[in-house]
């Protein structure tokens, strides 16, 4: 991408934060979040559907053809078929463009959008896409005192929001070089999550991580199956495999699971504004450890997540899930207060023979004892743990504590865990740490080429990790830290305190002699 380019995007992004800046008022920004991306969600699946069938149209031969200058009734005879292709349908009318060339002279405007949006989930109904679309403006609330506290006020909020967003320059959607609408999304939950502080940190991994957990599962397949995230958030993270590998390359889809029903919508916007077609993704709403809604696609060749830390979960409390195929295995179960590795046996389960996982982990999983260390007995005794990475300390918005990652294998090439210090790997940036496109290539390196290098990474054999170690997976336990203290010649100081010394008796007496001097 050009220097220009990149200054578009800039303005772009800049442009984009100032509409959502000006319009949330006194509604906090995570709160407001879904107004600005829902809104942005509107324009690009409208502009989707026009360049689709404009072009259409005109290779038919039917030249300067516009789908949204096209009487509504007329327009209804192609719903069946598009709605096959696209998965919804809408009417010239229902365009954000015609809604948004009226929508400072509608005194109705909240009701209108909120039919819009109606129209749009319900032409999906009792079709292959209903799932995909079903609720997905559920959070947009237009009649909500966040937009203001009677109509007037909420009708001007919502033309600001419209005519703001309507104003940015996207270029052709159809230009699949172009991934700004996408970019734009990411680039506002990453705003939005930086600005909000905890809450924000637990939709949202940052970009660098999602990558460099995306290049270590994809290692050197030009192609993967399918992914999954059974902690879906935001869906960043799946993206990630679309964006490094190429949709197309992703053969069979993108599958997660999310409990939160906002992070849930969100992700299923996030799928469409990154061109993922209703028929390339799964996102299910549920707890994935009680729920788990993916039986019928598992296993999956590659796996990535970053679960929610240390929630509590029924544990021991239900008898069943001693029994469930997924954590049956380990002989155990996770603490009531501690799902992490509730979580991992979930994903080690799913997991193909030839696949691989990427999980980032609340460091306390690696060393803590109990009912933790008998699953860790498990996962090293069985060969299943490839490597054990150290992140840096303040990576994640909300989180300033030092993360790790697990990496699963069920096809391990030796019975040895590769442990990686990486917690200086970061430059720092505003007030967070980040990883750097250097820092993403030497972990991905070490953990690619199983290296060793000094102070850095290690190739520990499992019976070592258990016999003496009692299953502590620490990366501390195994990489020394390089010594940063000065080093110290004893033997010099030594005389160079010898010499203080004379020194000191010297001047001592050359003052009494100067007194006597003085005395005589």
């Amino acid at each position: 991408m050009t220097e220009t380019k990149e200054q578009q995007r800039a303005a772009l992004h800049k442009a984009i934060w100032g509409i959502a800046d000006d319009v949330r008022g006194a509604v906090d920004g995570w709160d407001f979040k879904m107004y600005i991306l829902g809104f942005l969600f509107y324009r690009f699946i409208s502009e989707d559907l026009t360049a689709y069938i404009d072009e259409g149209e005109r290779e038919a031969g039917a030249e300067g053809f516009s789908y949204a200058a096209m009487a509504d009734e007329d327009a209804e005879a192609a719903r069946e078929g598009i709605i096959e292709e696209k998965g919804y349908f809408m009417l010239p009318s229902e365009l954000f463009e015609n809604v948004a060339a009226r929508c400072d002279k509608d005194p109705d405007l909240n009701e209108t959008v909120k039919a819009v949006f109606d129209h749009i989930e319900g032409s999906s109904v009792g079709t292959a896409s209903e799932k995909s679309f079903r609720g997905l403006f559920d959070d947009i609330d237009l009649n909500s005192n966040k937009l203001g506290s009677g109509v007037a006020e909420r009708n001007d909020r919502l033309v600001k929001i419209i005519k703001g967003i309507a104003g940015l320059d996207f270029g052709n959607v159809m230009d699949a070089k172009i991934d700004l609408f996408g970019d734009a999304y990411e680039y506002l939950m990453n705003m939005y999550a930086s600005n909000a502080g905890k809450s924000g940190g637990e939709f949202f991994t940052p970009q660098e991580v999602s990558e460099l957990l995306a290049k270590i599962v994809i290692g050197d397949r030009d192609s993967v199956n399918k992914v999954y995230d059974p902690a879906c958030g935001s869906g960043s993270l799946l993206l990630k495999f679309a964006k490094l590998l190429g949709q197309e390359r992703v053969r069979q889809g993108f599958f997660g699971q999310e409990k939160n029903i906002t992070t849930y919508n969100l992700c299923r916007i996030n799928m469409f504004l990154h061109k993922v077609n209703f028929d390339k993704f799964d996102i299910a709403l549920g707890d994935t450890l009680l729920e788990p809604k993916h039986w019928d696609d598992e296993p999956f060749d590659a796996i990535v997540s970053n679960p929610p830390y240390s929630v509590k979960w029924p544990g021991s409390d239900d008898p069943t899930l001693i029994n469930d195929s997924r954590f049956a295995p380990a002989g155990m179960l996770a603490p009531k207060s501690k799902a992490d590795l509730a979580f991992t046996m979930h994903m080690l389960s799913w997991l193909s023979a030839s696949g691989k996982a990427a999980i980032v982990e609340f460091p306390g999983v690696l060393y803590r004892g109990g009912a933790e260390q008998k699953i860790r007995k498990y996962l090293v005794d069985n060969n299943f743990v490839e490597a054990v990475i150290q992140l840096p300390a303040n990576l994640f918005f909300g989180v300033t504590i030092a993360t790790c990652v697990i990496v699963l294998s069920k096809g391990k090439a030796d019975d040895r865990i590769l442990f990686v210090d990486a917690s200086e790997e970061f430059s720092h940036v505003g007030n967070k740490n980040k990883l750097m496109p250097e820092n993403i290539e030497r972990i991905y390196a070490a953990v690619h080429d199983r290296s060793e290098e000094e102070h850095f990474s290690k190739l520990v054999g499992i019976d070592e990790v258990g016999a003496e170690n009692d299953y502590n997976l620490s990366v501390g336990t195994y990489v020394e830290k390089r010594d940063t203290r000065e080093v110290i010649d004893i033997t010099e100081l030594n005389e160079r305190i010898k010499g203080i010394v004379a020194r000191e008796q010297e001047l001592r007496e050359q003052i009494d002699a100067i007194v006597v001097d003085l005395e005589a």
